[in-house]
C-alpha cells in the first residue's frame, strides 16, 4: 500500500513505484509451451485507498519493431500490448482484464470459465510511452470500476499479467506457468495478498446524455421530405450500493449505435440472422445471464424507454436482474425447417432474473427466468444449469428450460401459431475433455416444438441433436515451419421429435499454424439432409486461411465448396462461397479495412444466384480521443428470374450504406458523436438512387461521485 499520489506518464519515476511490487513475466506461454521468455517483462503493482496502480516495463531488443499505433479504444489488437488479469473474488472462475498498447489505449474485457464472456467499458486511466529500451505502461484502475470481496482484513486476489510480443510469431509472455493439461487457466494464478481498507468509494456514476436525430426520405416525387426530427435527452445512472452489487438505473436512453452492423447475407438463408449487443447499459454483467440454451439476448429489446439492472456477487452467490420497457415488441416464431418474424407496435416489458452459486472446485449451479409481456401476449421461461468441474481434464455443462408462450389471436392466424397457450422445454448438455495433446467431446441437444426464449435467441425448435468428436494436437517451440498441428472428426444426428431425419453427417478436420502469424484450416463433411420431406446429399468442403506478413497487413481468405439446398424451391442446389478480408495500417493513425463476401448457387437448370456483400472502413485516428471514421456497404444480388417459382422476383437488388462519424471519447461514457448517414437503393427497373439521408449528434458524460 502507498500514500503517495502518481502522475500518468508513461515514466515510473513517481514514488510509489519505489514501494510497489515487482513480478516478472518470465514464461513464454504461447506458441512456447512455458519456455523461458524472449524478452524480459516487469510488472509493478501497488495501491492506495481508491486505486490499484501497475506499471509495466516492457523491454525489447530492437525498440523500432514495436508495432503500435494511434486507435480507438478496444482496438490494440495487432499491436504490441501488456495487461493484467484480475480474479477479484479469488473463485478461480472470472476475472477483470486490462489491456494497454505502447501509447496506454485501453482495451478491456471479462473472462469467464462458463464461456460466457463478457464485454465491458469500465472507465480507468492509462498512460505508455516508447522509450530506447523498448515501452512502458501506468495504468491507474479505480477501485469503483471493479467488483471485489466485502471485508475489512486483506483480500486475497488471483493475478496474471500477459505481454504480446507479436513478431514473426505472435509471442504470448505471461507471468505464471500455465499447465497445458489443467483445463481451468483462473485455478493457476498468482495470488496477491492485501488490499485492506481498498474501497469503492460512494461509486455514484450519473451519466446524461442529450442526442438529436434528422431525417429526410424521399416521396414519390422523388423529392426529399423531413421524416424525422428528434431531441432527446436522457440519463442512466450506475450505483453500488455494496462493493459487490450494481445498480443500474437508465430513463430515456440515447441505445443508438455509432457504429453500423457489418451486413450479412441474407439471401436463401434458413434461419434468422444473430446481431451482437452494443448498447452499454445492456453489456454490464451480460456474462452472469449465459447459459447453454441463450435464454437473454439482449438485442430483441429494440427500442427502449426505460431499464433497471442489478448485477454482482455477494460471496459465491451470483445475481443478476434487468426489467426494461420496449416500444416494439419483435416475435421469432421458430421451427425446425425455418424461423419467420413479425414485429408488433405496441409496447411490452422484458424482465430477466439470474442466480448462481459456485460450489466444490470451480463448478456451479444456477436457476434463471425471464417474462416479456404486452397486449394480449406473453412469454415466461425458468430453468436451471450447472456447470462441473469433474477432473483437470473433464467437464460437464447443462442447461434445462421450460416455456409457456400466448399469442395474440391476429398474429397466431397469420402465422400459424396456436390461439392456445403451448408450452414447451428444452435441455442441452455438453462432456468435454481437453490436454495438451488429446480433446474429445460428446454434447446433446433437446428442444421441443413448442419452446419459445422471446427475450432470448433460439431460432430452432423441434428437433434432437447429437454431437461428438475428437483431436490430437502436436505443439511445437517457434523457429520452426509449424508450431501447431491438429487433427480430428466428429459425428452429428438431427432429428425431429416425430423421428424425421433433419440431418447426420460425419466430419474432419486439420488446422495448422507457423510463422508470419500463419493459420490454416481445412474441413470437409459428408452424409445427408432432409428437408421439406426430400432427402438431399448433404456435403461440403472449408478452408481457410490467414497471414500477418508485416505488422501493418492481415489477410484473411475462406471459401466452402459443396451441396446446399435451395430453400425457396426444395430442390438440390451446389454453392461456392468466399469470404475475405484485409487490413492495412498506414502510419500510426490510418487504417483500412476492406471486406468481401461472394455466394453462388447453382441448380440443374442453370446458375440461381450470385450475391456480393463489400465494406470497407476507413479510420483516421488524430490522436488518442479523437477520430473520423466512414463506412462503406455495398450489397448486389443478380438472380435468374426464370428459374423462380415468384415471377416477381427481382432480377437484379443492390443497395449502398454510408456512414460518416466524427468522435471525441474522453472514456467510454464521456463522448461527443456527430454523424451522417444515407442509403441508396436500385434493382433491374431503377438505378441506384437515394432513399433517405441522417445527420445525428450525441453527448454523454461521465460524472462520477
Amino acid at each position: 500500500r502507498v500514500n503517495s499520489h502518481m502522475k500518468l506518464d508513461g515514466v515510473l519515476d513517481d514514488h510509489i513505484w519505489q514501494d510497489a511490487l515487482v513480478m516478472a513475466l518470465n514464461y513464454e506461454v504461447s506458441p512456447g509451451d512455458n519456455i523461458p521468455a524472449l524478452v524480459e517483462t516487469e510488472m509493478l503493482l501497488c495501491y492506495d485507498e481508491n486505486h490499484i496502480y501497475a506499471g509495466f516495463r516492457c523491454y525489447d531488443p530492437d525498440p523500432s519493431q514495436i508495432r503500435a499505433r494511434i486507435c480507438d479504444r478496444d482496438n490494440i489488437w495487432g499491436d504490441d500490448w501488456v495487461g493484467i488479469n484480475l480474479d477479484t473474488f479469488n473463485d478461480e472462475s472470472r476475472s477483470f482484464l486490462f489491456l494497454c498498447n505502447p501509447y496506454g489505449i485501453q482495451s478491456d474485457d471479462i473472462e469467464c470459465s462458463n464461456g460466457g464472456a463478457g464485454s465491458w467499458d469500465a472507465i480507468w486511466a492509462s498512460n505508455g510511452r516508447i522509450t530506447n529500451e523498448g515501452y512502458i505502461v501506468e495504468m491507474a484502475i479505480p477501485f469503483s470500476s471493479l467488483r471485489f470481496q466485502r471485508t475489512d482484513s486483506d483480500q486475497i486476489w488471483g493475478v496474471d499479467a500477459i505481454r504480446s510480443y507479436p513478431r514473426d510469431v505472435d509471442h504470448r509472455l505471461g507471468l505464471i506457468f500455465r499447465d497445458p493439461n489443467n483445463n481451468c487457466y483462473w485455478c493457476q494464478f498468482d495470488k496477491l495478498i492485501g488490499f485492506q481498507g481498498a474501497t469503492p468509494g460512494r461509486n455514484i456514476e450519473i451519466d446524461p446524455t442529450l442526442s438529436a436525430v434528422y431525417s429526410q426520405e424521399r416521396d414519390d416525387n422523388g423529392k426529399f421530405i423531413e421524416s424525422g426530427n428528434e431531441v432527446n435527452p436522457g440519463v442512466t445512472g450506475r450505483w453500488g450500493f455494496t462493493p459487490n452489487l450494481t445498480l443500474n438505473v437508465t430513463v430515456n436512453p440515447d441505445f443508438s449505435q455509432v457504429e453500423a452492423d457489418a451486413a450479412q447475407l441474407d439471401i436463401n438463408e434458413q434461419f434468422a440472422l444473430w446481431y451482437d449487443e452494443k448498447r452499454p447499459f445492456f453489456l454490464e454483467g451480460t456474462d452472469y445471464f449465459y447459459t447453454r440454451v441463450t435464454a437473454v439476448h439482449t438485442r430483441t429489446i429494440a427500442d427502449p424507454n426505460f431499464g433497471v439492472k442489478i448485477t454482482g456477487k455477494e460471496g459465491p452467490n451470483v445475481i443478476g436482474f434487468f426489467t426494461a420497457q420496449d416500444d416494439i415488441t419483435n416475435l421469432l416464431f421458430p421451427s425446425s425447417e425455418g424461423s419467420d418474424d413479425a414485429s408488433l407496435d405496441q409496447t411490452n416489458i422484458g424482465t430477466a432474473f439470474r442466480y448462481r452459486r459456485d460450489i466444490w472446485n470451480n463448478s456451479t449451479i444456477g436457476v434463471i427466468a425471464t417474462d416479456r409481456e404486452s397486449e394480449g401476449y406473453y412469454n415466461r421461461l425458468a430453468g436451471f444449469d450447472g456447470r462441473l468441474r469433474l477432473s483437470r481434464r473433464d467437464r460437464v455443462a447443462w442447461t434445462v428450460c421450460g416455456s409457456t408462450t400466448e399469442y395474440p389471436d391476429d398474429v397466431a392466424a397469420e402465422y400459424d401459431q396456436s390461439n392456445d397457450p403451448i408450452n414447451g422445454w428444452a435441455t442441452s448438455t455438453i462432456y468435454s475433455h481437453e490436454s495438451q495433446t488429446w480433446d474429445w467431446y460428446i454434447c446433446h441437444n433437446h428442444i421441443s416444438p413448442d419452446f419459445r426464449a422471446d427475450l432470448g435467441f433460439e431460432t430452432m425448435v423441434d428437433y434432437r441433436y447429437t454431437e461428438g468428436g475428437w483431436g490430437h494436437t502436436w505443439n511445437r517451440d517457434p523457429g520452426y515451419w509449424w508450431h501447431m498441428l491438429n487433427f480430428g472428426s466428429g459425428y452429428e444426428y438431427e432429428d425431429t421429435f416425430d423421428g424425421d431425419l433433419l440431418h447426420h453427417h460425419g466430419s474432419f478436420w486439420f488446422n495448422y499454424a507457423g510463422p508470419m502469424h500463419t493459420y490454416f484450416n481445412v474441413e470437409g463433411a459428408y452424409g445427408r439432409k432432409t428437408y421439406d420431406g426430400v432427402k438431399f446429399e448433404n456435403w461440403g468442403l472449408w478452408v481457410d486461411g490467414s497471414i500477418r506478413p508485416a505488422g501493418c497487413i492481415y489477410m484473411w481468405l475462406g471459401s466452402r465448396y459443396g451441396a446446399r439446398i435451395d430453400y425457396a424451391h426444395t430442390r438440390a442446389g451446389l454453392q461456392w462461397q468466399m469470404n475475405s478480408e484485409l487490413e492495412y495500417v498506414i502510419g500510426r493513425h490510418l487504417k483500412l479495412e476492406l471486406d468481401h463476401t461472394y455466394d453462388q448457387l447453382d441448380v440443374d437448370d442453370g446458375r440461381l444466384f450470385t450475391a456480393n456483400i463489400l465494406q470497407l472502413k476507413t479510420m483516421y485516428q488524430f490522436n488518442k480521443r479523437t477520430f473520423l471514421r466512414v463506412i462503406t456497404q455495398y450489397v448486389h444480388y443478380d438472380r435468374n428470374v426464370n428459374l423462380y417459382e415468384d415471377q416477381d422476383t427481382n432480377s437484379t437488388d443492390q443497395s449502398v450504406f454510408n456512414q460518416v462519424l466524427f468522435s471525441y471519447k474522453i472514456n467510454p461514457q464521456t463522448v461527443f458523436y456527430l454523424g451522417y448517414s444515407d442509403y441508396h437503393d436500385g434493382d433491374q427497373d431503377q438505378n441506384i438512387i437515394q432513399t433517405d439521408r441522417t445527420v445525428f449528434a450525441k453527448i454523454g458524460y461521465a460524472w462520477v461521485i
